[in-house]
């Protein structure tokens, strides 16, 4: 057997190489690195596929939770409540505009912001700190929504801004509609290993907010106003390369056949672990875009006995995310503590991701679940 791929874009390239190395030539024979035909065109299917007003393709996923709270003008004394058990972004932006991040307890189902832990980090900020609630960032994390009708609910009652970071779940859906049009602002990434990758960094913001998307097009190339060199605010730098639209153009047409096809693996994991393990819990009118297929175990013994099955195997394993937001030294003295964030300490214990994309053949899957469950007996006996 070949070697096994936690995500494997090599054999996808291979699937896809024509379209993809069409699309590639024309941008190179064409030469219009920045800024190129092939970026407003993709702007303009990933509104239509999304079903928003407005998509600005920026140059990274991190560049568009910032370039978010930048349109509203989050900063200093502002408070944005951010789940514990994340990527490091979803939080890091909130100092870099000036604000203060708020983290708060995850779900230990989906993994997704608790909903009572925000309203209660909510209201310890407004009784207990000088801090005003401004924002929520939600993340669907591994691709599954999060309980969008819930914490609107929270954001509406405490007149805050709703950001949905989508990073991990473009294409995935509640309630027949898809992700990225959930939040006042919605966000994704299109990072290589995201369900939507392109072959460097990439990322794009989404409204249907005019004033925002305005101005969100003036922030991502340095503040312009009528041409490049009319600045009218202060922005940043974060355009989409050309040939980084162009690869994703590409791929928007097999999307939703990978995620299909994720989700027979999915099925398959599920159906082999389900008994042993804490599988993925997918709840009612949700469609994952699973970015990721993440088990939890008993404790922290029991994954790194696993963990190293799984290597002595041939069998790659990652850990997201070993170490909560509010304990990362470098949100030490920039963040309000206002709530305890047991799951997420828990989750970052007890997780870990298995190999998983389209491509998986069943021979590797049944490999995948014999590592381990040949690890679990070993601590289990």
């Amino acid at each position: 057997m070949a070697k096994m791929e936690f995500r494997d874009l090599k054999k996808q390239y291979q699937l896809h190489r024509q379209a993809i190395d069409e699309a590639m030539r024309v941008v190179i024979e064409e030469t219009r690195f920045i800024g190129g035909p092939q970026v407003a065109r993709l702007e303009e299917r990933l509104a239509a596929f999304v079903g928003v007003k407005h998509c600005i393709a920026c140059g990274n996923g991190t560049d568009a939770l910032q370039l978010a709270l930048m349109a509203w003008e989050i900063g200093a004394r502002d408070a944005v409540f951010v789940p514990d058990f994340t990527f490091f972004s979803s939080g890091e932006v909130v100092p870099l505009v000036g604000g203060v991040p708020v983290f708060v307890d995850v779900d230990p189902c989906t993994f997704n912001i608790d909903c009572g832990s925000l309203e209660r980090a909510v209201e310890f900020v407004i009784h207990h700190t000088t801090y005003r609630p401004r924002a929520v960032v939600a993340v669907d994390l591994f691709g599954q929504p999060a309980e969008y009708d819930k914490i609107r609910e929270i954001t509406e009652r405490y007149d805050m801004y709703l950001l949905e970071d989508a990073a991990q779940s473009f294409g995935g859906s509640l309630n027949g509609d898809r992700t990225c049009s959930f939040g006042d602002i919605s966000t994704t990434s299109f990072f290589p290993s995201k369900p939507l990758g392109c072959y460097g960094d990439g990322g794009a913001v989404f409204t249907d907010n005019d004033e925002w998307a305005d101005k969100l097009r003036s922030l991502h190339v340095h503040g312009k106003g009528g041409d490049k060199y009319d600045n009218v605010r202060i922005g940043m730098n974060s355009r989409l390369d050309t040939l980084q639209a162009a690869v994703l153009l590409a791929k928007l047409d097999f999307l939703e056949e990978e995620i299909a096809s994720c989700e027979r693996v999915a099925d398959r994991y599920t159906t082999l672990l389900g008994d042993a393990v804490q599988t993925p819990h997918i709840l009612e009118n949700r469609r994952s875009a699973w970015a990721q297929y993440t088990v939890c175990f008993k404790d922290r013994n029991e994954r790194d006995r696993v963990i190293k099955s799984m290597n002595e195997a041939g069998v790659p394993s990652a850990v997201y995310y070993k170490k909560t937001m509010h304990k990362q030294e470098a949100f030490r003295d920039r963040q309000v503590e206002a709530v305890s964030c047991a799951v997420a300490e828990s989750l970052s214990e007890r997780c870990l991701s298995l190999p998983f994309h389209p491509y998986l053949e069943e021979e590797q899957i049944g490999l995948v679940c014999e590592s381990i469950l040949r690890g679990i007996a070993d601590v289990r006996g």
